[in-house]
Formats: structure tokens, C-alpha cells, sequence
């Protein structure tokens, strides 16, 4: 399972809400939701938030181990 709590914190590090990202990403409200519940999105997203944030896919997302 993957977490995009990085992102989160980076966003709040950076004086911005998730609001702001998805207008200057263009991004569809359903992306957003997605990534809030940790589910896929495309490499495309990740590219186009580093991008926009100068950063690495590793300061957006990170990876929880599920308990068995």
C-alpha cells in the first residue's frame, strides 16, 4: 500500500492546500479523492506534481507495509 502523506506535508511545508494543487494541476476532483485514499494514480500525475513542485516521486509518495 502505497501513502501520499509526503505530499500532504510538503504541500502544508509549502504554504498550499490540496485545493491549490489540483487548480494549477488541472487535475479532476476524482484524482484527488484517489490519492487521498492512497489508491493508483498515473505516472503522468506524479511527473506533472514534481514538475510543478520541483521534487522526486519518493517526496510524494511512500510505501506502508501491510500488516498480514
Amino acid at each position: 500500500m502505497f501513502t501520499f502523506n509526503p505530499l500532504w506535508k510538503l504541500l502544508i511545508d509549502k504554504g498550499m492546500n490540496r485545493e491549490d494543487l489540483r487548480e494549477a494541476l488541472n487535475l479532476s476532483p476524482s484524482t484527488m479523492a484517489k490519492m487521498t485514499k492512497g489508491q493508483y494514480v498515473s505516472l503522468e500525475v506524479l511527473h506533472r506534481i514534481c514538475v510543478y513542485l520541483d521534487c522526486q516521486p519518493g517526496d510524494l509518495i511512500a510505501y506502508v507495509k501491510k500488516d498480514s
